[in-house]
């Protein structure tokens, strides 16, 4: 770990002190985007070895009266009817895009903005993680944000981050700005 708190652990750290909460946060995007990669990097897990997600993984970490709970769904196409299942009492939204895959870009974006019309995840803070920022052919992060018009989520506090779930590059920004989200929505 380092003198320096990691990912979820760094999550809890920050919101010590208040009463036993769950934090509920749901993990999408297309298959191949970095999503199990992204929550092992949280966890600081091992991430060399990882085989698509079938169904789920799911994450919890205990600490300081909080407990996190990531989940992990899979974006196949055949799974992604049942992300709904998933959708209540979110606290917050990750949204993990391959920023090097181009040709998914349009497809990734109608199944944002087909999640983000749904009931359950009214207001919830949307956090986009433009993965795969290391390799030389990823799109910069504005420009995704420009093309899946996070600029025109008004109901909602947004951000997109760029990150690299391989290397961590990127990531403990992004889990700082749920932090912020998470604060000043219990004030």
């Amino acid at each position: 770990m380092g003198e320096v708190q990691k990912g979820l652990l760094a999550v809890i750290q920050k919101l010590k002190g208040s009463v036993e909460q769950e934090l509920r946060i749901v993990l999408l995007g297309l298959d191949n985007a970095g999503k199990t990669t992204l929550l092992k990097c949280l966890a600081s897990e091992e991430v060399s070895t990882i085989t698509p997600t079938q169904g789920f993984n799911i994450k919890s970490v205990h600490s300081h009266g909080f407990r996190l709970t990531v989940w992990d769904i899979g974006g196949q196409r055949a799974i992604r009817p049942y992300w709904k299942k998933y959708l209540g009492h979110t606290d917050i939204l990750i949204y993990v895009i391959d920023s090097a895959d181009k040709k998914r870009f349009e497809e990734t974006g109608q199944e944002l903005a087909e999640l983000i019309e749904d009931e359950s995840l009214m207001g919830v803070p949307l956090l986009v993680f433009a993965n795969k920022q290391d390799l030389a052919s990823a799109e910069p992060a504005a420009e995704i944000a420009e093309g899946l018009n996070l600029p025109t989520y008004r109901d909602r506090q947004w951000q997109i981050q760029a990150c690299s779930a391989l290397s961590g590059e990127g990531v403990q920004d992004g889990m700082n700005w749920i932090c912020s989200q998470i604060t000043s929505r219990k004030k």
